[in-house]
């Protein structure tokens, strides 16, 4: 047992916790998922109404994941030395600034820009400490009804339930609500805001550590290596945010015309479903996964190949009600993937590990945004059904690697 899982066990031997230290850390999480999905329904209003070009919102999305993958790759490495606290306060901090400049977009359009950064810093910091607290806090000995999936279970339903009440708040505001382009900001703040407080309560279950402990790269993670971790959790994790694209980033697109005038309506609500759909299936992910294999991974790319499927019926029909049964069913895969896969990451890395391989994960997982993206410059030479038949394809081989090595718990 190296130095600092020591002083990290006997802190939380001796810790004075409240009853329900982990509520704060989850609405910490909610919120800042909140400040990271709220724009995401905002793109199509600046396209309409701000008139702005398609680089320009495609720059926009870019911004974001300058300020998301550096922070989800080196937070952990700093909640490690200094706690988990004080990393939280900072990615609370950075939602609320985010939400400020994007509120104040009459100021310029590098407010959008720096808004959108900010908001990538607090999702990228809230998603790999605030997962890892999660599930330290989610323990019998701060929760006696805490089992050994409540921290993944937890932080997934958090994810998914601020990423989903963030979009509809701004995507219903946007289409039907006055002050389009600062409401949705404001309101966050007021929810937000309150949590640079509250996340004084919550035991800090990883103590400000020295020597070797503080001298662990962000970028050299042990448990990385585990053959378990490269062969199995990181060949599922892209496709899980590869779903949430399709689903409500790219959908959007190709029934646009059936949409008409509620374009960002029907966007903001595949979001919705795809998301409270997410959260809606946790009790079944808990039942689906496995600690003797991979099930869970196996079961929710199964659902997200069924989600393609459905989404090309949707498209060669240019059905509304069939792209909403198509975010269900990519709502189902997400789910089961996303809590099977912090699961399986919980299982692999070491208590001094932890964060940093929560945030590995979710860095290479949010490289499945950028799907939407590809498709839509690759049509043309390719049709949309061509590349949705490929991807078919592809998701279908991942499959069938994770099944192979299914069983296969080598350290």
């Amino acid at each position: 047992m190296t130095a600092g899982t020591q002083i990290r066990a006997a802190s939380v031997a001796s810790a004075r916790t409240f009853p329900r230290d982990w509520v704060l850390v989850f609405g910490a999480l909610f919120v800042c998922a909140w400040s990271g999905n709220q724009f995401s329904p905002l793109l199509v209003m600046y396209r309409e109404q701000d008139h702005f070009s398609a680089s320009t919102v495609t720059a926009f999305l870019g911004i974001y994941v300058v300020g998301l993958v550096p922070a989800l790759i080196v937070s952990g490495s700093v909640a490690d030395r200094v706690g988990r606290r004080a990393p939280m306060l900072v990615a609370v901090a950075a939602g609320l600034i985010g939400s400020a400049l994007l509120a104040s977009e009459e100021l310029g359009l590098w407010t959008i820009f720096v808004g959108r950064m900010f908001s990538g810093v607090a999702v990228g910091t809230a998603t790999a400490v605030g997962t890892t607290w999660l599930k330290e806090l989610s323990h019998p000995s701060f929760d006696p009804h805490a089992d050994v999936s409540s921290g993944a279970r937890r932080a997934s339903l958090a994810f998914t339930l601020g990423s989903a009440l963030g979009a509809l708040v701004a995507g219903c505001i946007a289409q039907w609500g006055p002050w389009t382009h600062t409401l949705p900001f404001l309101l966050h703040i007021a929810v937000a805001a309150p949590f640079a407080w509250l996340l004084l309560r919550p035991t800090e279950t990883a103590p400000a550590v020295s020597g070797q402990a503080t001298e662990r790269s962000p970028l050299l993670v042990p448990s990385a290596r585990h053959r378990r971790f490269v062969r199995v959790v990181l060949i599922c994790c892209p496709w899980l945010f590869i779903a949430c694209g399709l689903s409500y980033g790219y959908q959007p697109v190709l029934l646009a015309d059936a949409a008409g005038g509620l374009g960002l309506a029907y966007g903001t609500l595949l979001s919705v479903i795809a998301l409270g759909t997410s959260a809606a299936v946790q009790p079944l992910a808990k039942r689906i996964d496995s600690a003797s294999s991979a099930r869970g991974l196996l079961v929710s790319l199964a659902t997200l190949l069924l989600g393609i499927v459905v989404m090309i019926v949707a498209v060669t029909a240019d059905s509304l009600s069939i792209g909403v049964v198509a975010s269900v069913v990519f709502g189902v895969g997400f789910g089961i993937g996303l809590t099977s896969g912090l699961m399986e990451v919980q299982r692999i890395a070491p208590p001094e590990d932890l964060a940093r391989l929560t945030g590995i994960f979710y860095a290479v997982a949010y490289l499945g945004f950028a799907m939407p993206t590809i498709l839509a410059a690759l049509t043309p030479p390719f049709t949309t059904l061509e590349l949705l038949i490929a991807l078919i394809v592809l998701l279908g081989i991942s499959l069938g690697a994770i099944a192979y090595r299914s069983r296969r718990h080598l350290p």
